[in-house]
């Protein structure tokens, strides 16, 4: 009977996929004023809370990653200026990080790109302040010792999708729509 089940679970993980958890992340965000000019832009990182990824003979067919909003923080500055700027991010008038800590993305699908450096195209589902839409980015997957790395290119989506906007619309319409994201999992 134990060899019965046993090999239910080894065919189960053959059909369904092999998950594996991230064990490193690098996740850094763009966002810009009206110009969007590297001169009228803020960057910096989020974390990685949990996440993994699905692979089924070798390849990523799927997978989640959940982002720490509370983590948010602005990398361009320093001092008063990134505190500010860092509160602002998670307070109302953008993410409401008390409300929302947390932002997941699920992948729905992985596709070969033609892009030789970034040879798949990455689908999935982005939750923001409980709001999803569907958001695509290219990337890189290589895979060496046992560790699965997937690497996006540089991708945009669009924050209103996701209710993040300034509550002041006079200073909403003074901040671009689309933010810039990179994306850096591995798994083993």
């Amino acid at each position: 009977m134990k060899k019965v089940a046993l090999l239910a679970v080894l065919v189960s993980g053959l059909a369904f996929g092999q998950t594996k958890k991230v064990t490193s992340s690098d996740v850094h965000w763009w966002g810009y004023k009206i110009a969007k000019t590297e001169a009228s832009s803020h960057d910096g990182t989020v974390n990685v809370k949990s996440g993994n990824l699905v692979l089924k003979n070798g390849a990523v067919v799927g997978g989640t990653f959940v982002l720490d909003m509370t983590s948010l923080t602005a990398t361009d500055l320093t001092g008063e200026y990134q505190s500010k700027l860092n509160g602002h991010l998670k307070n109302g008038d953008f993410f409401e990080v008390e409300k929302f800590p947390t932002a997941t993305y699920k992948i729905t699908s992985v596709k070969k790109n033609t892009n030789k450096d970034y040879n798949f195209v990455v689908n999935g589902n982005l939750t923001v302040k409980g709001k999803t839409a569907p958001v695509s980015f290219p990337a890189k997957i290589t895979s060496a010792k046992g560790l699965v790395t997937l690497e996006s290119d540089k991708f945009s989506f669009d924050r209103q999708k996701f209710d993040v906007a300034y509550k002041s619309t006079m200073q909403d319409v003074m901040v671009k729509d689309e933010v810039d994201m990179k994306v850096k999992i591995s798994v083993k």
